[in-house]
This record gives structure tokens, C-alpha cells and sequence, in this order.
């Protein structure tokens, strides 16, 4: 089988990922019940009150759009992450979550967990947190009650076939 071609990124492409993460996080929860907002705050992107526990939720996104090959690999936070987005949750009486959105081959996954379940699972190194994609992990992901998880299949019908010169 042949693997497919490379495709060339846009020179904007880890921004547009960040953006497009946020938004899908926000769709998705507005999608099941949610009242959710995007905010402009150091430490979080979204806030939502979920309507099974009224619980005010303060979620930082992280986003990550992975090339052939690389599937599986890991998605990197950040410790000092964590501590901007306790503060705040702090300012803004909510309690911390993050939300993790991967584009890989030919899915979108998404992930969403309190801060506490995701500091239990992955202990903080030295500077990082270590999210695991590889494919045991992801059924673990969807075993546990804490983290919440959708997947999106992605088929691309027709598209250019070589791309643009620059």
C-alpha cells in the first residue's frame, strides 16, 4: 500500500490548529447543552457551564495537527500551563480543565478532563506533561469516567493534486 503524499502546511498552519481546536471544543460543547463562551484570558480559552453537574468550567485548549507518520506521538503542555490556568480559574470562579484536539491522518480526536484527572495521569516532569496518543492509551482515554472524548472521521473527496508553487 502506498503511503500518502506529504502534504505541505501552511506557514500559519500551528495557529489556524490552535484556533480551529477552540472553536471545535466550543461547537462541541455548545452542540451537547453547554452555555460556553470563547475569552481572551492568559491561562484559558473557554469557559462553559455544563448543565449535567453546573459546574462553571475554565478549559485551556491545546491543539496539535500531526503528519503522516507521527500519529502517535505525545502531545507536549507545558507545566507552566498548568499554574496560568488555576490562576485563572481562580479570577474567574471556575474549576480548571483541559481539552486536547489532535488532527491526525484521517480523524480529529478531541479529549476534555479536569486538570486534577490529567496531573494524576501524567505527574508533571521536569518542564512537561506528556498527553499519549498511541492507540492503547486512547481506548484508556474513553474507559474513564473523567475524561470526555469524540472522534471525527475525516475523508478529503477531491483536492488539488500538487501543490501551489510559493
Amino acid at each position: 500500500m502506498n503511503a500518502p503524499p506529504e502534504i505541505l502546511k501552511s506557514s500559519r498552519h500551528s495557529k489556524i490548529t490552535g484556533d480551529f481546536g477552540e472553536m471545535l471544543v466550543l461547537y462541541w460543547l455548545s452542540k451537547h447543552g453547554f452555555e460556553c463562551a470563547s475569552v481572551d484570558h492568559t491561562g484559558i480559552d473557554l469557559i462553559a457551564r455544563n448543565p449535567h453537574t453546573n459546574e462553571i468550567m475554565g478549559i485551556s485548549v491545546k491543539s496539535r495537527s500531526r503528519k503522516a507518520g507521527h500519529e502517535s506521538e505525545f502531545v507536549s503542555i507545558k507545566r507552566d500551563n498548568f499554574e496560568k490556568a488555576k490562576k485563572a480559574c481562580l479570577a474567574f470562579g471556575c474549576v480548571p480543565y483541559f481539552a486536547i484536539v489532535v488532527d491526525a491522518g484521517n480523524s480529529i480526536s478531541g479529549f476534555i478532563l479536569p486538570l486534577s484527572h490529567l496531573q494524576k495521569m501524567f505527574p508533571t516532569g521536569r518542564n512537561t506533561c506528556a498527553w499519549k496518543m498511541t492507540h492503547p492509551w486512547r481506548k484508556k482515554y474513553g474507559e474513564e469516567s473523567e475524561i470526555k472524548t469524540f472522534e471525527f472521521r475525516t475523508e478529503t473527496k477531491s483536492w488539488w493534486q500538487k501543490p501551489c508553487a510559493r
